[in-house]
Formats: structure tokens, sequence, C-alpha cells
């Protein structure tokens, strides 16, 4: 376990490294200029000038890297330039609805699609079909889409939940949850599709083994051969897909935020792109960045927790 640490932390570094290039340049390419977004259109262009030059963004573009890169070493993401505001306090603030949204999500699509490929592996003719079915549409349904329905019959007919905003555990866990059904359900369903899909496979072949059948001759119980022996070596693939899912409801949750106005890191990144503030930029790829690599890491722990030789 201890390989694994030392080998994420060493890959850790120049993977951020090349985040953090790769953001400020692409970003500095983007058309536009914070200094007009934040003076307007009326502004004369000796303004535009002038705050140009007071915010720093006339400086050639490795000097300003530089700057940046040499903050964000002792900690500092560096500042908004478009509202003043630190940019590490802005993702802080913004992080817990967006990490609920995830886990909640990725919790839901992990359950539902397990049990769901479990089931279609066992039982296998129509509810197999069913389940690709599913597969299918949950892979074609667009998001916002989905999102609305969801509003539309359980908070605007039914007003079981509610449509938008976000209550924070610390005000209220009961409001919390309620927050979090809709949005994470639009996420997690369709993420769902994929996971189920895998797990009937994986449960397939596992239970077309000879050590299956030679189970059944003990006479081990269906239930220990499904759980204990076919889902445990059908895991492996079933967990690569969860982290790659994971992955990408990271960039779901743009919409989802969206749709249910949600102050998460997804409309945080939307605002700090339109109005071309770099800083604020920086600091989500990177948080971003660090996201994705510490899902990565749990995937590797849990391939090490559920196959000894990875552990060797």
């Amino acid at each position: 376990m201890s390989k694994i640490l030392v080998r994420w932390l060493i890959g850790t570094i120049p993977v951020l490294l090349i985040v953090s290039v790769l953001t400020f340049v692409l970003s500095s390419l983007v058309p536009g200029n914070a200094a007009r977004n934040i003076l307007g259109m009326n502004a004369t262009q000796e303004q535009v000038d002038a705050l140009t030059a007071e915010l720093g963004l006339n400086e050639p573009l490795p000097v300003r890297y530089w700057n940046w890169l040499v903050d964000a070493v002792h900690g500092d993401l560096g500042t908004s330039i478009v509202n003043g505001q630190a940019v590490s306090s802005a993702i802080t603030d913004r992080l817990g609805p967006t990490i609920s949204l995830i886990v909640g999500a990725l919790l839901l699509a992990m359950v539902l699609g397990i049990s769901l490929g479990i089931i279609s592996a066992l039982r296998g003719g129509w509810v197999g079909k069913v389940v690709d079915v599913i597969a299918v549409v949950g892979l074609a349904i667009p998001g916002f889409w989905f999102g609305l329905v969801l509003v539309a019959l359980f908070a605007v007919n039914w007003q079981i939940f509610p449509a938008t905003g976000y209550t924070a555990p610390t005000d209220s866990v009961a409001e919390w949850l309620r927050s979090l059904v809709l949005p994470v359900i639009t996420l997690g369903v369709p993420a769902a599709a994929p996971v189920a899909k895998q797990t009937r496979d994986g449960m397939l072949t596992a239970l077309g083994k000879d050590y299956v059948r030679v189970l059944r001759a003990r006479g081990i119980s269906e239930r220990s051969i499904v759980v204990r022996h076919a889902l445990r070596n059908a895991a492996a693939p079933v967990i690569t897909v969860l982290g790659i899912i994971a992955v990408v409801l990271l960039g779901g949750t743009v919409l989802v935020e969206t749709v249910f106005l949600i102050p998460g890191l997804g409309g945080l990144s939307v605002t700090a792109t339109a109005t071309h503030d770099i800083p604020m930029i920086q600091g989500l790829a990177v948080v971003f960045a660090i996201i994705v690599m510490i899902v990565n890491l749990g995937i590797e722990i849990v391939y090490a927790l559920i196959n000894p030789k990875v552990r060797t």
C-alpha cells in the first residue's frame, strides 16, 4: 500500500505542472480581455489599457506564469482579477456542493448499476435485454432534459423536493439531503447504465468459470458464490468504469449546477471563463486535476484490497 501512495505522490507533481502550464497558455489564448469585462463595453481604450497594466496582464506570459507558480508553491492560488476574492477561498466555499453531488451520484450509480447487473446476469433472458435497453437509453438521455423532467414532476407538480438551491449540511442535514435528491438522480441514474452493463458482462464471465462449478458441486450456497467469488472476480473492470464515471461526473456538475442553481465549482468555472478570470481558471484547473488524481489513487487502493497480487 505504501508503494502505491509513494508512486501517486511522485506522479502528482509533474501532472499538476503540466495541467497548470496548459491551462495558463490556453486561457491566455482565448479571445477576450478581463479588463474590458470589468469596465464594460462603454470604457475607452485608454481606461482598458490602464487597468490591464494595473492587473499585470500586459506582462509577458512566461513572467505571469512564473509569478503564479511561485505563489502556488507557497499555497497561494492568486486573487480573482474580477472581484478581488482569493481564489483558494472562492474554491473552498464552493467545493462542498460539488463534492456532495459527485459522491452522491457515484454511490447511486454504483448501487443501482451493480444491482441491475447482478440481477441481469443471474436471471438472463428478457431481464438482460432490459438492462441493455436501460444502458442505451441512460447514455442517450440529455442530462439537462432529464433534470428538467425531474423538476417538473417532483418539484412543481408534487412539490416533494426543492426545484433549485442548496442547503449546507451545517445548516440542516435533512434539507441538505432534500436539496441533493434531484440533482444526484439527474447525474447518477444515467451513470448507472454503463455500470450495470459492465457488471452483467463481468458476472457472466465469472459465473462461467470452472471454479464456480466446483463450488456448486461442493454445496456452497448460490449467494456465497455470487457475492464472495463471482462478484469479487468481476469487480476490477467495474471499479475502472466507476473511476471513469467519477471523472465524467466532475464535468457533468457544470450543467447540473446550472439547472438546479447550485453554488458549486461548475458554476464558478463558467463564470470565470466568461469573464476571462485567468487566476480563477488556473486555480480551478489545479483543483480539478487533484480531484481526478485522488480518484485514480482510490481506484488503485481498491484494486489492492480486492486483489492481493496488486499489493505484491
